[in-house]
């Protein structure tokens, strides 16, 4: 069978620390189950936002913001021609991703889980204020966006095929919008009824402090799709996870599919924590979320059934020897806990290591 292959982009700030990671991870996986797994790198490295603010005044960052979009847009049609199913991405310029995102029409899928719910949180990226173009006038910057029909459509159909599948036994309970809808002269509402009609379900479209109410008073349901705009998800994404699903934000990764057909079937997995310019070179960046990735791509793109689980119970173990970097309240280094993480690895069948009886 060919060797899968799984795509690289990384951007400046802890960037090339945490792509040395996700490498030795994916192929430490690899390994345990005697499987080749390949990486295809991106050439260029990408600008952080902190790293964009030394270049010299507006017009020359705006000329890297758009040089940074134009290449990493390409090199993922280029991997979704060539049958490349995943990307993995550091974090880069906010800016120039979102361009990205627009042109390829992209939504992040986040599943938070509570106890007693499900909350399958997509994202739509393709349009709102997040996405854009800035003009310049002498005092003000003006931001143009624009929402459509088509996005609308497009964002809805994979939410619920998505929900569908998440929840193969009847999709979710409920679906909820979340967008500042009033300040669309009620074209989103029409759009959204007739996405609903088409896949016979009821979706309920909120003001996004609507929203927040509803959750505090409420909780979600057991089964609760949210689709919204970035201008709320965003900003709530954090407090939901807190609230909801028990987890840091800097521990977790996300994934990001593209719907456009220049890169449909290309998955980008990122951390869901930024670039930490403040930490580069000192081997104290936190690696869970970047190992975290490796794993869900070498289960979901590379046929490592249970890598996932695996990675898990190694986490856990180094949890409860207390090996974590400083943002956890430990005193290893980056490396120290990916190499204390490498040596626990074990598949499902194999004997727990003595020191975790």
């Amino acid at each position: 069978m060919e060797e899968p292959v799984i795509g690289l982009a990384v951007g400046q700030g802890t960037g090339p620390e945490l792509a040395a990671v996700f490498e030795r991870v994916l192929a430490g996986i690899a390994d345990t189950y005697s499987v080749g797994i390949g990486v295809t790198r991106s050439e260029k490295v990408y600008h952080s936002y902190s790293s964009l603010k030394a270049a010299a005044g507006i017009e020359r960052a705006r000329e890297l913001t758009r040089e940074d979009a134009e290449h990493y847009a390409e090199f993922c049609r280029a991997r979704a021609a060539l049958g490349v199913p995943a990307v993995f991405r550091t974090a880069i310029n906010a800016q120039s991703l979102y361009l990205v995102r627009q042109r390829l029409q992209a939504v992040k899928v986040d599943l938070i889980a509570a106890p007693d719910a499900s909350l399958l949180l997509v994202r739509d990226q393709a349009q709102g204020f997040y996405t854009g173009e800035n003009t310049h006038a002498p005092g003000a910057l003006i931001r143009t966006m624009a929402f459509s029909r088509e996005i609308t459509d497009k964002v809805v159909d994979y939410a619920v095929g998505r929900a569908r599948r998440q929840w193969p036994d009847g999709g979710a309970d409920q679906i909820v919008m979340a967008y500042k809808f009033h300040l669309l002269d009620g074209a989103l509402d029409g759009w959204v009824a007739d996405a609903a009609a088409r896949h016979g379900v009821e979706i309920r479209l909120f003001q996004p402090d609507t929203v927040n109410r509803n959750l505090i008073e409420h909780g979600p349901r057991p089964r609760t799709l949210i689709i919204a705009g970035n201008e709320w998800a965003d900003i709530m994404h954090v407090m939901l996870l807190d609230r909801f699903g028990s987890e840091r934000q800097e521990n977790r990764c996300t994934e990001n599919v593209y719907l456009h057909p220049d890169a449909a079937g290309l998955v980008e997995y990122q951390t869901v924590h930024g670039s930490a310019d403040d930490l580069a070179g000192k081997d104290a960046v936190n690696p869970v979320a970047t190992v975290r990735a490796a794993a869900a791509i070498a289960e979901r793109h590379a046929g490592c059934a249970g890598a996932m689980g695996m990675v898990e119970r190694g986490l856990r173990s180094l949890g409860r020897r207390g090996i974590a970097t400083p943002d956890l309240g430990g005193g290893h280094s980056t490396t120290a806990v990916v190499d204390a993480l490498l040596d626990v690895l074990e598949p499902d069948e194999r004997p727990a290591l003595m020191a975790d009886r």
